[in-house]
């Protein structure tokens, strides 16, 4: 944390981890630590490269301000992972209810007897957390794979000790039991289907029977019944 009269700020080394061809961002806390509001202004050696949201903007007394930076994607890796650029943050008194539009470059200006206060933050490049490899048994210890990044941005490793082809499954394999279990499921589903339709088969049947019987002996009674009259 980078502490000074104005504004305290946190990080004070801005890492982004680092992946090619994608957006990446890094959030800055800013503290107002005074009783008075303060005007704040991001500047950056390489404005191509980083967007600043927001790059001006005013913290009230006792308050923070969250400041996103986004690096745009990157098509080809630094050397050695190494990072140049370099952020400025200025921050100076301002006056009571003073918004981002009326904010200006004079504020910032030592010369006008202003109180200013600067903090440089550097930039560094991290690689992206990756899950841990698995290890043939019997390897040498103390040896360490040799990581380097490739075009599509994800780590690649190299270890003398790396399980060997052999044990990887074929591509044409999981094709196969896929097609296996797919038959396997229509030949159930359609067992079950025949299942239910010999289930109400043998349901309704018996049912429609007795009704019939039942209506034929209402019917009968009827005819008697008439007869007799």
């Amino acid at each position: 944390m980078s502490t000074g009269e104005l504004l305290s700020v946190e990080p004070q080394e801005l890492q982004f981890q680092f992946e090619l061809k994608k957006q990446i961002c890094c959030s800055m806390q800013l503290r107002n630590k005074t009783e008075n509001h303060v005007a704040f202004k991001v500047k950056t050696t390489n404005p191509k490269k980083y967007c600043v949201r927001p790059n001006t903007g005013v913290v009230l007394p006792h308050s923070t301000c969250e400041v996103i930076v986004t690096m745009q994607s990157q098509k080809e890796a630094p050397l050695d992972m190494q990072c140049k650029d370099k952020f400025l943050l200025q921050s100076a008194v301002a006056r009571p209810g003073t918004t981002p539009k009326d904010i200006t470059p004079e504020l910032f200006n030592k010369d006008s007897g202003n109180q200013v206060e600067e903090c440089k933050l550097k930039v560094n490049y991290v690689a992206p957390r990756q899950p841990p490899s698995p290890v043939r048994e019997g390897s040498e210890e103390g040896s360490s794979p040799r990581a380097s990044i490739s075009e599509n941005g994800t780590i690649n490793t190299t270890d003398s000790t790396a399980v060997p082809r052999g044990y990887i499954e074929s591509p044409e394999k999981p094709s196969e039991t896929s097609a296996i279990i797919a038959k396997l499921t229509q030949e159930k589903n359609f067992a079950i289907q025949q299942s239910n339709k010999l289930h109400q088969e043998l349901v309704l049947k018996p049912l429609l029977s007795l009704v019939y019987v039942i209506i034929s002996s209402l019917y009968l009674n009827v005819l008697l019944a008439n007869g007799i009259k």
